[in-house]
């Protein structure tokens, strides 16, 4: 019964963790502008989302093979890593570091209207659950 109930919460929950994830990762972007041979990291949020719900629906994240007790898995808080893929450069810098302080703002910007969004869909779910549940 419980399942029912957060399942509907789980696509939004998984989509806030990897625009989290996202958030991480183009702020340290930013902050190596102008660090010499950076290279900008970001991910596909759409196909990290896909891979995640598709792990939920299937009961488990791809996980590497332990075959001995000293291996390490590769789980983080018991989800699959994130793939990153690398950002090209917009124009050639003397310095190789790719960083576009242009692009990084504007995704800056659109992610996290994209969390605040998936917070405020999250935040409804939970007070339709909750007066549902109370009968008003």
């Amino acid at each position: 019964m419980l399942d029912r109930l957060t399942s509907t919460i789980n696509f939004q929950s998984e989509a806030l963790v990897l625009r989290s994830e996202r958030q991480r990762l183009i702020a340290s972007n930013i902050a190596n502008a102008d660090t010499p041979g950076y290279v900008a990291r970001d991910m596909d949020f759409a196909k990290e989302l896909r891979q995640a719900t598709t792990s939920l629906a299937a009961g488990s994240p791809k996980v590497v093979a332990t075959t001995q007790a000293g291996h390490i898995s590769n789980l983080v808080n018991g989800r699959a890593p994130v793939e990153l893929n690398y950002a090209q450069a917009a124009q050639t810098n003397l310095d190789s570091n790719t960083v576009d302080m242009d692009r990084e703002r504007a995704n800056f910007a659109d992610n996290s209207v994209r969390y605040e969004a998936t917070l405020r869909f999250i935040n409804g779910s939970v007070k339709t659950m909750l007066s549902a549940i109370t009968g008003q």
